[in-house]
This record gives structure tokens, sequence and C-alpha cells, in this order.
């Protein structure tokens, strides 16, 4: 299995907001949001793995910036870090006034998937390697995301968390 950089995994996935995309106040529903965070996250993680995958978690999602009625939204999606059969993938999420020619950061997040094989169980995921300083801050970052996950869904111990042991357990 061959490792795979970031950059190989780097997806930019757009749409236009519609009517039909937003609530009463003329701005994109969160939900709808959601859904193309999935797919553009999801698209990621199957460039890097080349087999199907599932949504395992979805972090914290903050709308910082709320997108209207006729701005552009892009999603910019890349992996951070594979593990075993899971890999967790950053999104970053802008709005555009097209006609202002103002861009924003609407939102990030934190998604994870994990691989399946044709039988639909956890395959083994390739490397990824990080090479730029940025990526190798996330890659670091994504061993404590994922003992938070794993602490918070009950399938950790507290005490098991070694790069949070200390947030944890009493000296």
């Amino acid at each position: 299995m061959k490792a795979k950089r970031p950059q190989d995994t780097f997806v930019v996935m757009s749409e236009l907001i519609l009517p039909n995309d937003t609530n009463v106040l003329g701005n994109l529903m969160g939900g709808r949001l959601m859904h193309w965070m999935d797919i553009a996250a999801a698209i990621s993680a199957q460039k890097h793995c080349n087999c199907p995958v599932v949504t395992a978690s979805v972090d914290n999602v903050s709308f910082s910036n709320p997108i209207k009625l006729g701005n552009l939204l892009t999603i910019e999606a890349k992996l951070t870090r594979s593990f075993n059969t899971s890999m967790e993938v950053y999104l970053r999420v802008w709005g555009e006034d097209l006609t202002a020619q103002y861009k924003y950061v609407s939102n990030e997040a934190y998604l994870t998937f994990v691989a399946l094989d044709p039988n639909g169980k956890p395959r083994k995921v390739p490397e990824l390697i990080p090479e730029t300083d940025e990526e190798k801050r996330m890659f670091d970052g994504a061993l404590r995301r994922r003992q938070v996950r794993l602490v918070l869904g009950g399938k950790m111990k507290a005490e098991e968390a070694g790069e949070l042991r200390a947030l944890f357990v009493k000296p």
C-alpha cells in the first residue's frame, strides 16, 4: 500500500446558494451545509484509500459567518492524518459575494471516515505523509483530536489517552 501526501487528497467543491438552500432569513441552512461538507470530506477520504468510506464522526461545527442567498459556497477538504482504518479530514468553508468581490470564512470542521472492504468491514488505509509545516502541525494535532473523540464516545478510557493524560488524570 503506497503512502500518500495530503495534497493528493485535496478537494474543492463549490455550490451557488439558491432559495431552496436557505432558511427564512436568507441564510444557508446548516443541515444543507453539513450535507455538502460530508460529501466533500468523503471524496477526500476516498481519494486517499481508493475504496468506499463511511462517516464515523463529525467534530464541532461552529458557524462564524452565514452564507447568504446568491453567494457562492466553496468547501476545501484534505486529509490531516490516517490511522489504521480511519482517516481525519479537515474542511474549511468559504462564502463569497461575487458581486461585491468579498470572500469570507464561514466555518471549519474535522470529519472522520472509516475505509470499507468489499464486505463492508473496516480495512487498512495507506499512510499519510505530511510535507509542509502546516500539514505537519495538523498531523500532530490529529492524534490528540482522535483521542478526545474516542474518550467522549466511550471507546477509550481517559487513562488510556496518552496524549491527553494530563487533562484527565490527577498527578
